[in-house]
């Protein structure tokens, strides 16, 4: 048996670009890429946090540096430049290796940048 699991997140990435007249996909500034262990052409979820659309595209690979988030294509019309969202990508996990799983989890601050990073998201509390 194999079960569903958060692979890697980035947490509050701001939308730079919304670019309708593209093939498709979501880019990313490639160091957040590679932070979180999120790989080109990998299937990842966006999670809009300004007005909750949530939609399934593949990330491509943005340049270095540049802090780009570019939702493309037909997702254009999910998110706008501005907004803020979340990223998520999942893997399958077999039984004996979800007690050592540990997510990549980026947190961005304002212009994309890595605020800190972590393998555990905190405890709710009521």
């Amino acid at each position: 048996m194999y079960t569903i699991m958060l692979k890697a997140k980035l947490h509050m990435a701001r939308v730079t670009h919304a670019v309708l007249d593209y093939e498709g996909s979501c880019a990313i500034d490639g160091e957040l890429l590679d932070r979180a262990g999120i790989r080109e052409n990998e299937q990842i979820q966006i999670y809009d946090v300004e007005n909750g659309n949530r939609f399934t595209t593949y990330a491509i690979r943005g340049e270095a540096g540049s802090r780009l988030i570019s939702v493309n294509g037909a997702a254009a019309h999910q998110a706008q430049a501005g907004d803020r969202i979340i990223i998520c990508s999942y893997a399958h996990y077999a039984e004996h290796e979800l007690d050592a799983h540990q997510p990549a989890l980026v947190y961005l601050q304002e212009g994309n940048r890595i605020g800190h990073t972590s393998h555990a998201i905190p405890v709710q509390f009521a």
